[in-house]
């Protein structure tokens, strides 16, 4: 779900300058374009961000038919000589990478920022992107039925919702729909690369960004320089059996989370046995079945309050202080307020959402039959209660949709040149499966490993040994090599985990970055 935290950072206010992109295949690749108007949209914390964008074509089939307009960020460089452009990308399908320039320029090392253009974009159907999807404002107004369709007409409540979400976005978006999927971007980014000048794309993308460059590097292995693939998509899974690995994934962290809660009884007092505290928070599940508190926070909202904690560890203090205070306090207050903070949509993450269901709707094929989906729930959720059937109806109005799927891209790869990827071993969203596979399909890439590490996104985040590999990749090409006896070719050790409120201090870059970074990857 939608992780606002709101309280952490901020977004940029863009203003546009315009640019109509020249096809690819009038130009060719490298091939000059007329310079972007870039006009300033700097913030407190970017002040030297800059606005601009561009138009391109909504079918690349059809470049000179209807166009529609990117928005576009950046931080240009200040070195003497630059390494071109960095384009950047937060995951989702959905996120907006325009705030997210500003944040990776600020947070690399001075001297390796300023040999770059640090681009931002919003993708097509993204946030200031024109135009921009709100498929059925409304649909996560809470409280919404329970998730686990255990009781009678559960299930059916859940379908209507699904199959209304898909049949609004049909009605509305008719026309844009068959062109919101990931090949369509990459060609955008492609579009972005000419537009900039640059013979060869710079790359940086967390999450759903991973599985973009990699298809980027597919259909144009020519035009790739360096590229940052970071919490890595599984890109075997595309995207129904990936949906279902999280399920298991976001369980195993959800626990580690109660752990957690366990080890710090002394501030929660919600025992010291793991298997305690995870019953507390069914009962408590339970309980909101029977009476949301506020009116708002319902079993759905609950699992959508705590799943940010399985992209961050940063959010677990938070979300035990509400936790306690709703168990031994009856303090209903505490949720809801968790709840606006961490899970609570607005227009933006409506928009989002309508991206990445539009996007992974598009993209493959899933199944048609809702049996197969209700079989395949109920059995992973005897093994992964936490988000199984949450996650389920998040991606249900697939089974509903009206645009055809498309194939998915085969992005085994052996002309890159050498590709960057970072992974933690306990990664939810994207479990570590994913980089191991996407290190085996893009041959001669590296794979650097947090050990330990749980949280999603790792990098400007707080670890100074994978900010290290980052930092030389970026400033010269390097990449480690290991010696051949695992996946990994180099290993950093897991940042500490978090304090409770009562021991620590001030926010850190990780709160900052999972701000940015998009829900679901």
């Amino acid at each position: 779900m939608k992780k606002r935290a709101a309280v952490l950072c901020g977004a940029a206010a863009v203003l546009a300058g315009s640019l109509t992109a020249v096809p690819a295949e009038a130009t060719g690749p490298g091939a000059a374009a007329p310079a972007i108007a870039w006009k300033r949209c700097g913030t407190s914390d970017y002040p030297t961000l800059q606005c601009a964008s561009l138009e391109v074509p909504l079918d690349h089939a059809d470049p000179q038919g209807r166009q529609i307009t990117l928005a576009l960020t950046r931080v240009p460089h200040t070195a003497r000589k630059s390494q071109g452009p960095l384009l950047v990308n937060p995951g989702g399908p959905g996120g907006s990478g325009r705030t997210l320039a500003g944040f990776v320029a600020a947070s690399l090392p001075g001297s390796v920022a300023s040999q770059y253009d640090v681009i931002g974009f919003d993708p097509r159907g993204v946030g200031r992107s024109k135009p921009a999807l709100n498929c059925l404002p409304g649909h996560f107004d809470a409280p919404r039925p329970d998730s686990v369709p255990a009781a009678p007409g559960v299930e059916n409540d859940n379908l209507a919702r699904a199959k209304a979400f898909a049949d609004a976005c049909a009605e509305k978006h008719a026309d844009v729909l068959p062109y919101i999927n990931t090949t369509a971007v990459v060609h955008d980014m492609d579009l972005i690369r000419q537009a900039l000048g640059a013979q060869r794309l710079n790359y940086f993308g967390y999450s759903y960004g991973t599985y973009l460059g990699a298809v980027y590097g597919k259909l144009h292995p020519d035009r790739v320089r360096r590229f940052v693939l970071d919490s890595v998509v599984d890109p075997t899974g595309v995207w129904y059996e990936d949906n279902l690995a999280q399920d298991l994934a976001f369980d195993d962290r959800h626990r580690a989370f109660l752990a957690w809660v366990a080890r710090h009884d002394r501030a929660y007092g919600l025992g010291t046995d793991p298997a305690e505290v995870e019953s507390r928070w069914y009962a408590m599940r339970a309980a909101l079945v029977k009476e949301p508190a506020g009116r708002k926070v319902g079993p759905a909202e609950l699992e959508d309050t705590f799943m940010p904690g399985g992209y961050y560890d940063g959010y677990w203090p938070y979300l035990a202080e509400a936790f306690a205070a709703y168990v031994n306090d009856k303090d209903s207050d505490a949720l809801v307020e968790a709840y606006d903070t961490f899970a609570a949509l607005d227009a933006s993450g409506e928009n989002g959402y309508s991206v990445y269901t539009a996007v992974q709707c598009r993209d493959a094929s899933w199944p048609r039959a809702w049996p197969a989906w209700r079989a395949d729930n109920w059995a992973m959720y005897d093994k992964a209660p936490f988000m199984t059937w949450n996650n389920a109806w998040y991606n249900a109005p697939c089974a509903f949709w009206t645009v055809p799927p498309k194939l998915p891209v085969d992005v085994a790869n052996a002309e890159l040149p050498p590709v960057l990827l970072f992974q933690a071993t306990d990664d939810a969203a994207t479990p570590y499966r994913g980089g191991a596979m996407m290190h085996t399909l893009l041959r001669g890439s590296s794979l650097v490993v947090e050990d330990g590490g749980g949280n999603h996104g790792i990098t400007l985040s707080g670890n100074s040994c994978l900010d290290r590999h980052l930092a030389a990749y970026l400033a010269d090409g390097t990449v480690p090599r290991g010696d051949g006896a695992g996946e990994a070719d180099a290993v950093c050790a897991a940042q500490a985990e978090p304090e409770p409120l009562a021991t620590r201090s001030g926010s850190s870059r990780g709160s900052t970055l999972h701000g940015l970074l998009a829900p679901r990857g």
